[in-house]
């Protein structure tokens, strides 16, 4: 009633974004029986990065089969490597298969979300009005905020400027001089797509990438068919792909230099289709391959062949008027810019706006990189899990691998709190945090991404690697199977009574409350601890020991940039 009566609506758990890992956060938790629910949606219909990235040639460079939930195959793709359009067509098949729009929120952008130490739960500010939950899952996603450097001159520039992931459909770009910024996966796409129809097309390349073929072809009729009416069929494909591209991650975490047979095989695919000793040269790397995301594609080459096409090997430096100056001095005449300079990936915007519980915000929190338990939670954010975290990118295999042991971990993670019983929270353990990340940047040292000599964006500004799993997607289900509560504190109200004002309520850890509240109405362990406002209550050390990436208690036996920041996957 209290709810009611500020006008706020109050659900049990509250999901930003519905992209890949919005919707499947929403399908599980409709699975589990939880309906109380909502998604919170910033546009006016669902899809994320494949709502939003709708630029000329834009597709995916992950198998068909490989990249859809496991829960909702689909037997029809057209094409061994699908376009936007039917990756974005099946997002909203799973959203209409799985009755979500009911609870999906749209064009309610998250402005601020504040965790409540009084009444534990989240507070939400969006641009629809107010409303508070229990627990928040961000999946909002590392390709959602484009990232446009600060190029001098740039608002003087009098033609079109745009973004690859904001792309003006109503621009022709029929016989205009079009400066193409960035060499990353949108820019493989668009400039073979653009090129027939422009004018002039003016690539600045800072980096050339590694780009092997792309094997990709229609998917026959009668492959559908019998996808359709025998799905062990399409299961057993789905298993293939997966398995091919599991063995490739030995070289790439642990021996790098087995990569050289790739390198050969990327530069016989440049021969066949660059003549040009200069521009071959130009446009061959000085890095190990995979050091960035390796690239697909089979018209690249041919594109930048071309004779209305200009290879410029150094990166924007400035805008005066229409002319473009390049940091070796080279000028060029443009009547637009296409930026194709990737996201936001390491500075995700969504960590500004979240306030925890201790009045910081996640960006504040991570100002020295991202880190996160099992790449799902941030000490200091009750209740706050991110789908696609902190160390779950992959460079070789599908996103959707990740998002499904993610939800995996998401769904235990409510039930933990069922089990406890009551008004209840979980907080990541600082030194569970610190030892898990600990463990995942030990990895990294002998990853090519690490020691391939170049700068990606799977790095942030300090040097660390802060998004790449240096493991298997095999590996990172089992390590996300279930919660261990050893490595959580567990939050509730005092005994006795509603929470004191201005207190964060008793703490006791995972373990004592795993002992003390087996049978679900425990109230937790605590101890003598402050009685002023902003003190916790209680602060009991876990007992229990915590682990890094593959070894963690309670996950079981044993040990996908999207895009390289230019781009979706």
């Amino acid at each position: 009633m209290a709810e009611q009566e500020r006008g706020r609506r109050h659900v049990r758990v509250a999901v930003i974004g519905s992209g890949f890992g919005g919707l499947g956060a929403a399908v599980r938790l409709r699975r589990a029986g939880i309906t109380d629910f909502t998604v919170l949606e910033r546009a006016g219909a669902v899809g994320g990065t494949w709502r939003d990235n709708g630029y000329p040639g834009c597709a995916c460079d992950v198998p068909s089969h490989l990249y859809s939930f496991s829960f909702a195959p689909n037997p029809a793709w057209p094409r061994a490597f699908s376009g936007q359009p039917h990756i974005r067509a099946y997002l909203e098949h799973v959203t209409d298969t799985f009755g979500l729009r009911p609870h999906i929120r749209f064009n309610s952008e998250v402005r601020a979300l504040r965790w409540d130490n009084d009444a534990l739960h989240w507070e939400i500010d969006t641009t629809s009005g107010a409303l508070t939950a229990e627990v928040v899952v961000s999946a909002t996603g590392p390709l959602s905020d484009p990232r446009i450097p600060g190029i001098p001159g740039l608002d003087s520039f009098p033609g079109k400027v745009f973004h690859s992931s904001r792309w003006d459909h109503d621009y022709d770009l029929s016989g205009k001089r079009v400066a193409m910024i960035g060499t990353g996966a949108s820019a493989i796409q668009i400039v073979p797509a653009i090129q027939p129809t422009v004018g002039r097309l003016t690539l600045f390349q800072r980096t050339p990438p590694w780009v092997m073929p792309r094997m990709d072809r229609t998917i026959t009729g009668a492959e559908r068919f019998l996808h359709t009416v025998l799905p062990a069929t399409r299961a057993l494909r789905r298993g293939l792909l997966w398995g091919i591209r599991e063995l490739q991650v030995g070289a790439f975490t642990k021996r790098p230099n087995a990569l050289g047979l790739i390198e050969a095989l990327a530069r016989s695919h440049m021969r066949r289709a660059v003549m040009d000793p200069a521009l071959r040269a130009a446009l061959t790397p000085d890095y190990r391959i995979g050091c960035k995301r390796i690239l697909l594609s089979n018209d690249y080459y041919p594109a930048l062949a071309r004779p209305n096409v200009d290879l410029v090997a150094s990166g924007l430096a400035e805008v005066r008027g229409s002319t473009l100056v390049a940091a070796d001095g080279t000028q060029t005449e443009a009547d637009a810019i296409v930026f194709g300079t990737g996201f936001r990936v390491t500075d995700m915007p969504i960590a500004h706006r979240v306030t925890g519980a201790e009045g910081v915000t996640l960006a504040e929190t991570w100002k020295d990189g991202m880190e996160a338990l099992r790449g799902t939670s941030a000490a200091g954010f009750p209740n706050f899990l991110t789908i696609i975290g902190p160390n779950t990118g992959l460079g070789n295999s599908s996103m959707i691998l990740m998002i499904e042991s993610q939800l995996t971990y998401m769904a235990d993670f409510l039930r933990q709190l069922g089990t406890l019983g009551g008004k209840v929270a979980l907080d990541a353990r600082q030194d569970a945090v610190r030892d898990w990340n600990r463990g995942l940047q030990d990895r990294m040292r002998r990853t090519v991404w690490n020691t391939g000599g170049c700068d990606s964006w799977y790095l942030d500004a300090g040097g660390r690697n802060t998004t790449v799993w240096p493991g298997t997607t095999s590996e990172f289900r089992r390590v996300t199977r279930s919660v261990n509560l050893a490595e959580y504190t567990v939050l509730r109200p005092p005994r006795g009574g509603p929470l004191a004002a201005g207190t964060k309520g008793a703490e006791a850890s995972g373990e004592e409350a795993a002992g003390a509240e087996a049978d679900g109405v425990g109230t937790g362990r605590a101890g003598a601890g402050g009685d002023g406002p902003g003190d916790r209550l209680a602060a009991v050390a876990t007992a229990g020991r915590t682990a890094g990436p593959g070894s963690g208690p309670g996950t079981g036996p044993g040990a996908d940039a999207a895009g390289d920041g230019e781009g979706v996957r």
